[in-house]
């Protein structure tokens, strides 16, 4: 009868194990701080009441220099009740959008042409504004706005 011997293996399995010597560094995440602050900043935005009502009182400004007028331009006068006078020709209303179709007219193409606004000193400044505006959406910006000569 045979008996069974046992054999050791012939390749041993080492099982080797890491230590973490490594220290890791410590560093300040700064994301979380700037969010709280943009957080903070948008509250302080929305929560602030601000005053929509103002009051002014002005007085239309007089100008001791004169200018040469130039030829090639276009005037916007407005009289004391509000109405536009284009280049001479009385608009039918006050409304915006009349004075705008207006002056697309009047300069076609020709974004480059110097406009003069005329107003009477007794002309509500909502025609003014409303005048300024309209220029402004056709994109000139060559404006002035003619005063009177001061009297002494």
């Amino acid at each position: 009868m045979e008996i069974a011997t046992w054999q050791k293996p012939k390749r041993a399995l080492k099982v080797q194990f890491r230590s973490q010597t490594q220290e890791e560094e410590a560093t300040v995440n700064l994301t979380p701080l700037i969010d709280v602050v943009f957080l903070l900043l948008i509250f302080f935005m929305v929560s602030t009441t601000f005053d929509s009502t103002s009051e002014l009182k002005i007085d239309l400004p007089e100008a001791s220099a004169n200018e040469p007028a130039q030829q090639n331009q276009m005037t916007i006068m407005i009289d004391p009740q509000g109405f536009y006078y284009v280049n001479g020709k009385r608009l039918q209303n006050q409304s915006a959008e009349l004075l705008l179709i207006e002056i697309h007219r009047v300069i076609g193409n020709n974004r480059d042409m110097p406009v003069v606004i005329q107003s009477d000193a007794k002309s509500p400044v909502q025609s003014l504004v409303t005048a300024m505006d309209t220029v402004g959406q056709m994109g000139l910006s060559r404006l002035s706005i003619a005063t009177t000569k001061a009297t002494q």
